[in-house]
């Protein structure tokens, strides 16, 4: 039956007897460690300290990275747009984007300009998947953003398709300031306070570094491989 563990303790305790022990069955205790460098590396660091690692670590993904807030937002997402050749576009279907305003850009400037915007819509079910690798752009939110290395964390649902991110030609990646967190240390840490405030957890969550990239023949890199070949972050200053 789906969702139904079966034989589990048999299967448990035939693993531990291969060990040669007894299956333990009590909690186990968390280690306390003396040393924990992970919590040490950019340490105290401020938003804005955070956004300057997050640009100097964007040259080195191959994505350009933008700095605006929300009156200029609309502006700064077109001008990216224009700058990729517009459409189509795909969009998860997020109420943020109403709350900063660039749903008027998304659902009514856009088309006005025969740039084609599709939504995702979980009733469609593979259409959606069909728009998005058609799109020439997806347009997605990060909701964790690890400054050291430059990585967008996405948290996917029935509304935000995975593939919104990985399936087009170039990636655009809305991120809020507030989002920002030193590495995945703290991007661990906040994703359990993300999930202690909804009781969610996200249906699948990619962890996202620019453009999609490889050095795995020869160790020579080349940008777009297997996803985008080409990407945005823009950061919006919400705090």
């Amino acid at each position: 039956m789906i969702g139904t563990i079966q034989n589990r303790d048999a299967f448990l305790n035939k693993i531990a007897g291969q060990l040669g022990r007894s299956r333990i069955t009590t909690p186990v205790e968390r280690p306390r460690w003396k040393f924990r460098p992970q919590d040490e590396v950019l340490k105290g660091a401020s938003q804005d300290e955070l956004l300057e690692v997050l640009k100097e670590q964007c040259k080195r993904i191959h994505t350009t990275i933008y700095t605006t807030d929300l009156i200029n937002l609309g502006s700064t997402l077109n001008g990216v747009v224009a700058d990729f050749g517009g459409g189509p576009i795909v969009t998860w279907k997020d109420e943020r984007f109403a709350e900063w305003g660039i749903n008027s850009l998304m659902k009514s400037e856009w088309p006005s300009q025969n740039i084609d915007v599709f939504e995702w819509d979980s009733a469609k079910g593979t259409e959606n998947i069909s728009k998005a690798e058609n799109a020439n752009i997806g347009i997605t939110i990060s909701e964790v953003t690890l400054a050291e290395s430059g990585t967008a964390v996405l948290f996917s649902d029935e509304n935000k398709g995975r593939t919104v991110s990985f399936l087009p030609a170039a990636s655009v990646v809305l991120i809020p300031k507030s989002s920002l967190v030193p590495r995945m240390t703290q991007a661990a840490q906040k994703m359990r306070e993300i999930h202690g405030k909804t009781g969610r957890v996200a249906s699948c969550i990619n962890f996202i570094t620019g453009p999609s990239n490889s050095a795995d023949i020869e160790l020579n890199l080349v940008v777009g491989v297997h996803g985008p070949v080409k990407a945005t972050y823009i950061v919006i200053n919400d705090l």
